[in-house]
């Protein structure tokens, strides 16, 4: 039986993006129903590395990247890498990438990345106080972990462009590095210290509340939207078994926006990435603090009763299996850093959405305001999360949103 439904806002998507979006905007007194196959706040939302990255400016395409880019699409070790079977249809995804590689490209996508994370962490504290989650966020910083000297001196080069965007980071020394995190094994190299990083210590407890909170003022519909029509008066949203009508329809889809996108007039060059963790149970992590060991391409995540490690990027879209050398590859990198860790106690792999210029879509569609974008943001959708919402709602209430949000418009490409 073919149930319909009427709402003033269909936000499309119940990932941290489309949950906070809708805790927003029901926060201003607007009917919220909330549209996704899947559970709330699971996928990437969950399996993430917790970190609010308000560091991490610097977009994935770069002149160093560009120059690196055969040998590193095409070793299965490397931490940027492509299912192969997937190249033919990538092709034209990994054009626009190597034209955003480009120096000029590359510094204005950093550019903009800085203005859209400004404040990034206090808003987090924020939504975390309404919706009683403040145990879950700890504001000890983060570090970036050079094994080698000379990957040391070669970060200097990185550091020095991240505090000329307005980063706030210390190099320091191995010396120094052991008083923070004395449970490493020593370093040659060093580690760059982003002492006003915040950090997770459980996602997905995390996405329970946000969860909780905005489904006490909006509805939840289970399933997948395949029709997005324009009418007169509104949008229609057609799934199986259902019929939405909204006045206005929010995409905060993930990796799932392109074919959606194309529906209400708007081509995006949006494609996926294939993200993994693999996770050790136990009662004391051996950090206080997220670590990346930067050559490695990963997190070392300390959360509640378990260590997460999270990372690499596998371009491959939607369908393909998990690949077992990737999850291979992050357990072989965490026993080399902690010897005597064991067999996983589990692994996971969800998707990533990625532009070819590492900047999300953001804004109201071309056909018109009754469709708004929120979707694409890439390595930073947790840290942009309560950001997007903002935006969102100024934008369904009218208002400029405080932002410029033009660097990220839809039509961009």
């Amino acid at each position: 039986m073919l149930r319909h439904i009427n709402t003033q806002i269909a936000v499309l998507g119940a990932g941290v993006v489309g949950l906070a979006i809708a805790e927003a905007l029901v926060a201003e007194g607007h009917e919220v129903v909330l549209v996704d196959p899947n559970p709330p706040g699971s996928g990437a939302s969950h399996g993430n590395a917790g970190t609010i990255a308000d560091y991490a400016v610097m977009p994935v395409g770069t002149p160093a990247v560009l120059w690196h880019l055969p040998q590193l699409l095409f070793s299965r070790t490397s931490p940027l890498a492509i299912q192969p079977g997937a190249l033919p249809s990538l092709i034209p995804w990994l054009a626009r990438f190597a034209v955003q590689c480009l120096p000029q490209a590359a510094a204005r996508n950093a550019t903009a990345i800085t203005a859209l994370l400004a404040g990034a962490k206090p808003l987090w504290q924020d939504l975390a106080q309404r919706i009683g989650a403040s145990d879950l966020v700890q504001t000890r910083g983060c570090l970036y972990l050079y094994e080698s000297r000379a990957a040391f001196r070669a970060a200097e080069a990185d550091m020095a462009r991240r505090r000329l965007l307005g980063v706030t980071v210390d190099l320091i020394s191995p010396a120094e590095l052991t008083q923070l995190e004395p449970g490493l094994q020593p370093v040659e190299g060093g580690a760059a210290f982003f002492p006003g990083a915040a950090f997770l210590s459980d996602p997905g407890a995390i996405m329970a509340r946000l969860h909780a909170a905005a489904l006490q003022h909006a509805g939840l519909l289970t399933g997948r939207v395949d029709v997005l029509t324009r009418q007169f008066d509104g949008i229609i949203l057609e799934g199986d078994g259902f019929r939405l009508h909204a006045k206005k329809v929010i995409l905060a889809t993930g990796a799932h926006g392109r074919d959606l996108a194309r529906m209400a007039g708007d081509v995006v060059p949006l494609d996926t990435e294939r993200g993994y963790h693999v996770e050790w149970d136990m009662a004391r992590p051996r950090l206080s603090r997220p670590v990346c060991p930067t050559a490695r391409g990963f997190y070392l995540c300390p959360m509640q009763g378990r260590l997460r490690v999270a990372g690499t990027v596998e371009l491959g879209g939607l369908t393909a299996p998990p690949s077992p050398h990737r999850i291979a590859r992050l357990i072989e990198g965490a026993q080399a850093i902690f010897p005597h860790l064991g067999a996983p106690d589990r692994t996971w792999m969800g998707f990533r959405p990625s532009m070819p210029d590492s900047l999300p879509v953001i804004g109201p569609s071309q056909g018109g305001a009754d469709v708004i974008h929120a979707f694409g943001h890439g390595h930073i959708g947790l840290t942009l999360a309560p950001i997007t919402a903002r935006i969102v709602a100024d934008l369904v209430a009218g208002r400029e949103p405080e932002r410029d949000i033009s660097a990220f418009r839809p039509g961009r490409f």
